[in-house]
């Protein structure tokens, strides 16, 4: 069952908590991303993501894009590891689960539907971001997991529902890295894939606990594809 980001509706402690937004108005965007912060890190630094590709020469096109980012209850979504039994990181994973809702169901009302909405994250918001898309399967405009996978103890296939329909997934890492073993990012690959996702799986060895350029590089070829359709 996909059910998590609704089966626990208190408490909500990430449900009064601001989101943090840059660029255009979710009125007049072609495009959004919601952008998912890592443990101890907050809103407005994962925001820095969206300053650093909208600056970039030559992407001018990027400035139809609304970027959304929730802020964590103590800037942290769920309190053990990503690889902890789920029942563990509750009630926070479902709070989680639930505010990524909550904004995407926003951003559709105000005219920016799922094909188009990117769902992006980095360490402990990349795997929000992977479990938060693959538990509300659909044709989402992109996945983008810089380093982070599905969430659980095990990845339990059934606990996914619906079809991507195509969505473009990136789903990266260093290997090896301390938080994420590779393993569960060639698990979550394999989900993705049955759900019907394009992905792309990419390894980085020795790179470190980071983003690189070539992650955001897929990032921004995304988005100028949407913006453009």
């Amino acid at each position: 069952m996909n059910g998590d980001a609704g089966s626990h509706p208190r408490p909500h402690p990430h449900g009064t908590m601001p989101v943090a937004a840059f660029g255009a108005a979710p009125e007049e965007a072609r495009a959004a991303v919601v952008l998912l912060h890592g443990r101890g890190a907050s809103a407005e630094s994962i925001l820095e993501l969206a300053r650093h590709l909208v600056g970039a020469p030559g992407e001018a096109s990027l400035g139809e894009v609304v970027w959304l980012a929730p802020q964590a209850a103590g800037n942290t979504w769920y309190p053990r590891s990503f690889l902890a039994p789920t029942e563990e990181n509750q009630p926070f994973l479902a709070s989680a689960l639930r505010r990524v809702a909550e904004v995407t169901d926003a951003l559709a009302e105000k005219g920016v539907p799922p094909e188009r909405t990117v769902l992006a994250g980095f360490s402990q918001g990349a795997c929000l971001a992977a479990e938060s898309a693959a538990r509300r399967a659909r044709r989402w405009g992109g996945v983008a997991a810089f380093t982070g996978g599905l969430i659980g103890e095990e990845v339990v296939r059934d606990r996914y529902e619906g079809r991507f329909e195509g969505t473009p997934a990136l789903l990266a890492a260093g290997d090896p890295d301390p938080h994420v073993p590779w393993q569960r990012m060639e698990e979550s690959a394999q989900v993705y894939e049955a759900l019907g996702a394009e992905v792309s799986l990419r390894r980085y060895p020795g790179m470190g606990h980071t983003v690189n350029d070539e992650e955001l590089a897929w990032l921004r070829r995304r988005l100028e594809e949407l913006v453009t359709a």
